[in-house]
């Protein structure tokens, strides 16, 4: 079974839709990313892997093989991580497998399994209305007023809460006062969930719904 995530290629300020196509088949363990992609997708593979078994999902020893089509398209940048990741979540059964579907999704990944803001949310949020999608990406960064305890855990990891809020089970967190002088907290998983999580329970959205 190929599991299928959207997200997008850059060309100048337009964004054209990829198709990340996740396959988990038998054969000799290998991880293999094809579509034309540069040095920064292709080393998706090691922040992908550490990310994945930093958060308590380890990889099967299968042949792993992404595809990014159209596959004569350059794919360019870090975003393709977090597509990559949750495509291959949803291809080992971590998370429903049509969790992600009527999602664009961009976003980068530390060994960690936290979540780092990329470039090009704007014109992938343009072209994920124009094809009546959502949009997946990490959160800003958490600011709050000066003098205030933090509340919460904001260390997230890419696994336990994105199988959560993919599952139903958790919702969005209430958001903050924000101060522009404070940029001391750092986006994570834990505050990319956002305004809504996509629920294996619930399909009806709004076009570009957006939990960054």
């Amino acid at each position: 079974m190929v599991q299928r995530v959207s997200t997008v290629a850059f060309e100048g300020i337009e964004a054209r839709a990829v198709d990340v196509q996740v396959q988990v088949a038998p054969g000799l363990p290998a991880f293999n990313v094809v579509g034309l992609p540069d040095k920064a997708v292709s080393e998706a593979r090691e922040r992908v892997r550490a990310a994945l078994i930093a958060s308590g999902l380890a990889l099967p020893a299968r042949r792993i093989t992404v595809n990014m089509a159209p596959a004569d398209l350059p794919k360019e940048g870090s975003h393709y991580d977090l597509p990559i990741a949750l495509g291959l979540m949803a291809a080992i059964g971590a998370i429903p497998h049509d969790a992600i579907k009527g999602f664009t999704v961009l976003g980068e990944l530390g060994l960690d399994g936290s979540l780092a803001p990329v470039a090009g949310v704007l014109p992938a949020a343009i072209g994920a209305n124009a094809r009546g999608e959502g949009l997946i990406c990490p959160a800003p960064a958490v600011r709050r007023p000066r003098g205030r305890a933090p509340t919460g855990d904001h260390r997230g990891r890419l696994a336990h809460p994105a199988r959560q809020s993919f599952q139903g089970h958790a919702g969005a967190d209430a958001p903050e006062a924000q101060d522009p002088r404070d940029d001391s907290a750092a986006p994570t998983c834990a505050t990319s969930k956002g305004r809504r999580a996509p629920s294996a329970h619930s399909r009806s959205r709004r076009p570009a719904d957006t939990i960054c």
